[in-house]
Order: structure tokens, then C-alpha cells, then sequence
């Protein structure tokens, strides 16, 4: 008998999974942990915190609505801005973080920015479109997202029509949402690919602006297309089909999918592992997320640099705060990303969250969030540099901190004290010190990190 075909499978942590562990899923599938939620995932142990994460029940929100700076409700729809505060808020509300963190995901996959669509109220109709469809079919999705408004803008598919076809969205379909720069297609295949994604249209008037989308036979191309060395009369459906069953789709899928949640590349076995997953699941997303959050790579592995909401809204978690400022729209644009408006096709650069910059942008951020909070000269606080720092790190919920980081705390808290030589300042340096020392542990590597 002919010798059985060993299947791949993909690993699972099977090391300790204590609050250190869960604080860390927290920040990469989700905008990390309110106070206690850490201990709390971590007693359901893996595999019940992956799935109260992937399977979530139904959802409620925790804290106060949302306000601007008048303390008058949101406008996402008209006031610029607030489709950013909208999505802020519900990052941190939001009882089921990894829908919304898949939202970022699909949003930066897809990326779509309201500087090409000029229509917020678009922008969140196909924020809504990716909510719903956060961890279920891959091909399912795409063909969603080919058929949005906001898309059909952004990529110029409503001009693309039989007698004049537009390659823009044909070519990124493939090059950055299937398959891959130079991975399997040549620009014959963009061409056709163009010809079969022909015949969506709009209207628009002075009242409405861009409406009334849908697709007109008329202005679609029925003549036969080659398209990956298959010939047919395909249409705008079969494009995307053709792409998500491409050979050299499953490997893109896995390996950019990883990539949001685990720094370093897949090993080719665990690669090769999810991408059966996958494909045997007819291109589900739902357990491939569940195998890479179980990964040891994702606990064992380096620190990931937080995008710049994802920060912003665990510090606001772990606070308690609520979204009562439009200061964190212009605040997170300074540290290099607003919502609803990455800077190109490609979506955001992960490599280029950190710099001189983009890092006073957080230290902003941190002083922001905690100003409300700080302590006045008058507050009770001990003259103490060990008590000071558990205390500043009991605020923000005792995060897992390296040792370097603690010992810098404390020798900061040390030589603060020693400045307190008179008897007034003995009195107001502490609580000075204690706010002091909340702002670094908000801005250190460990918290810009996860």
C-alpha cells in the first residue's frame, strides 16, 4: 500500500498561560485589558480566552458615550473627525475586542481612505460591512468589499467600463488583497481582470453626492477573458473567485494574516499547516485566527510596536475613560494614524510606527488620557520610591514590566525623593512624582509595546 501523506499540523502553546500570557493576547487580538480582565481571561486557560475572543457573546458596551469637546454627541456622519471618535469608542467600550480589532485589520488590509471617497457616511457603511463579516468567509469578503461604495471610489471601479476599462482596482485585487506582488499574475491577467470587473456605475447629485450604486450589464464586458491560463466569459464575481482559488493565494492569505498578530514569519511547517487549515475550511478566516492566537510564536516570541488607536485605546481602557475630547483625532494623525484615512492603498507601514515624531505624539497621548486624573501637591501620597512606583503601576493595572523598566522607575523615584529637602517639598513632591512616574510607565518600550 502506498505510503500515507503526513498532514502538517500547527502548533499550540502548551507553556504557562498565566495574567502575563492573557495581557499579551489582550493587546494583539483586541486593545488590551480594563482592570482585572487579564486574571480573568487567564483562569478560562488558552484555549477557553481564545475563544471567548473568537466566539463572543453578544455585545455590550462599558462606560460612558461618546462627546466632543462640548460635550454634545457624536456627528460621524458630518463632523469631521468624529467618524475617528465613533470608531475610537467603540475600540474601547466594546466588550468583544477582537471583532473590533479585526475591523482594523480588514480596514488596513483593504485600506480605503475618505481623502479619495469624500463621504464619512461611506467610510462607515463599509466599517460596518467588515464588523460583520470579521472572522467568516475570506472569498465571501472580498467579493463584499469589490462590490462597496466606498471601494468602487477609492479604486476608481465605477469608471470601468467596456468601452474604456480601469485597471486600478483589477491590479490591486490581485497584488495586494489575493495574491501577492509578482505572485502568479502577469499584466495580461490585469488587463482581463479589468475587462471582467467592468460594469459597476453611480449617480450623484448636488444633494446626495455619490449614490445609487449598482451594476450595469450594459456597461459590462461579456466577451471572453483569459485570466491565469483559464478561458471563459467571466464577470466581476468570478474575478474574485479566480483569485482566492489561485494557488498562490493561500500562502499570501496565511502569511499576511500572521503577520497582524506575530512579528517574525511563520515556520514553513506551521505555514504550510495553516494554510490546509484554510483551505480545507472553503477559506474560513475564523480558524485560522484561532490557530495563530494558540501559537507559541505569539507568546514566546518578540514585542510588536501597538498601531497608534490600538495604544490610545487600551490606555483609555485601562483607565476607565470614556472618547470626551476631539483632541484624539489631531493627536493620533500626529502619531501616524487616523481612522478612516491611511495614507495609501498599501495601508499603514508597521515599521514606521516609532520615530522622533510619531513618539512625542504618544508622550501627548499618555498626558492627554491622564490629565483628568492627575494628582494635586494637596493629594496623600507616601515618601516612598518603592511605594510610589507599585502604586503608579497599580493604576494602570500592574502590566507585565521588565525588570530594566521597574528598576528605571524606581531609580527615578529615588532621586525625585532625594530633591525633597525642604519640608514643603517633602509634602507636594510625592504626588508630583507618583503622576510623574504613571506618564513613564504609559510611554516606556513595555507599554508601547506587546
Amino acid at each position: 500500500m502506498p505510503r500515507s501523506r503526513r498532514v502538517p499540523r500547527v502548533p499550540v502553546d502548551g507553556g504557562q498561560f498565566g495574567p502575563a500570557q492573557a495581557e499579551r493576547l489582550l493587546w494583539r487580538a483586541g486593545f488590551g485589558p480594563r482592570a482585572g480582565e487579564a486574571e480573568r481571561l487567564a483562569k478560562l486557560g488558552l484555549d477557553g480566552a481564545v475563544r471567548s475572543l473568537t466566539r463572543p457573546s453578544r455585545e455590550r458596551f462599558v462606560g460612558p458615550a461618546p462627546v466632543d469637546d462640548d460635550k454634545r454627541p457624536l456627528a460621524p456622519y458630518d463632523a469631521w473627525g468624529h467618524d475617528h471618535l465613533w470608531w475610537l469608542d467603540r475600540m474601547v467600550r466594546t466588550s468583544r475586542p477582537l471583532v473590533e480589532r479585526m475591523t482594523l485589520v480588514w480596514h488596513d488590509w483593504f485600506a480605503t481612505s475618505n481623502d479619495g471617497v469624500g463621504s464619512q457616511r461611506l467610510m462607515l457603511d463599509q466599517n460596518k460591512l467588515l464588523r460583520s463579516r470579521f472572522l467568516g468567509s475570506f472569498e465571501q469578503l472580498i467579493l463584499a468589499v469589490t462590490s462597496d461604495p466606498a471601494m468602487l471610489l477609492w479604486l476608481s471601479g465605477n469608471e470601468n467600463d467596456r468601452d474604456s476599462p480601469n485597471e486600478n482596482y483589477a491590479r490591486e485585487l490581485m497584488e495586494l488583497f489575493t495574491l501577492g506582488a509578482k505572485r502568479g499574475y502577469s499584466e495580461r491577467d490585469v488587463r482581463e481582470q479589468a475587462r471582467a470587473l467592468s460594469g459597476f456605475r453611480n449617480d450623484w447629485s448636488n444633494g446626495k453626492g455619490p449614490h445609487n450604486f449598482r451594476f450595469d450589464p450594459r456597461r459590462h464586458d461579456e466577451g471572453r477573458k483569459r485570466i491565469f491560463g483559464k478561458t471563459g466569459r467571466y464577470g466581476w464575481r468570478d474575478a474574485c473567485r479566480l483569485c482566492v482559488h489561485h494557488r498562490s493565494h493561500p500562502s499570501f492569505f496565511v502569511s499576511k494574516l500572521w503577520g497582524y498578530f506575530i512579528p517574525t514569519p511563520p515556520p514553513a511547517a506551521t505555514r504550510a499547516a495553516l494554510e490546509r487549515v484554510y483551505v480545507r475550511s472553503r477559506y474560513a478566516v475564523r480558524p485560522v485566527v484561532e490557530a495563530i492566537l494558540r501559537s507559541p510564536r505569539l507568546f514566546e516570541g518578540p514585542r510588536m510596536t501597538k498601531p497608534p488607536a490600538v495604544y490610545l485605546a487600551g490606555l483609555l481602557r485601562a483607565t476607565g475613560r470614556g472618547v470626551d475630547t476631539e483632541a484624539w483625532t489631531w493627536l493620533l494623525d500626529q502619531a501616524g494614524q487616523q481612522l478612516f484615512r491611511p495614507p495609501n492603498v498599501a495601508g499603514w507601514n508597521d515599521e514606521r510606527w516609532l520615530d522622533t515624531a510619531t513618539y512625542l505624539a504618544r508622550w501627548n497621548l499618555a498626558g492627554r488620557v491622564l490629565r483628568p486624573v492627575a494628582l494635586k501637591t494637596s493629594s496623600p501620597a507616601p515618601a516612598d520610591a518603592d511605594a510610589l512606583v507599585k502604586r503608579a503601576l497599580a493604576f494602570w493595572g500592574t502590566p507585565d514590566l521588565t525588570a530594566d523598566t521597574r528598576r528605571a522607575l524606581h531609580a527615578f523615584a529615588a532621586r525625585a525623593l532625594a530633591d525633597a529637602n525642604q519640608s514643603w517639598k517633602k509634602t507636594q513632591y510625592p504626588p508630583l512624582i507618583e503622576n510623574a512616574l504613571r506618564h513613564l510607565i504609559a510611554v516606556s518600550p513595555d507599554m508601547q509595546t506587546a
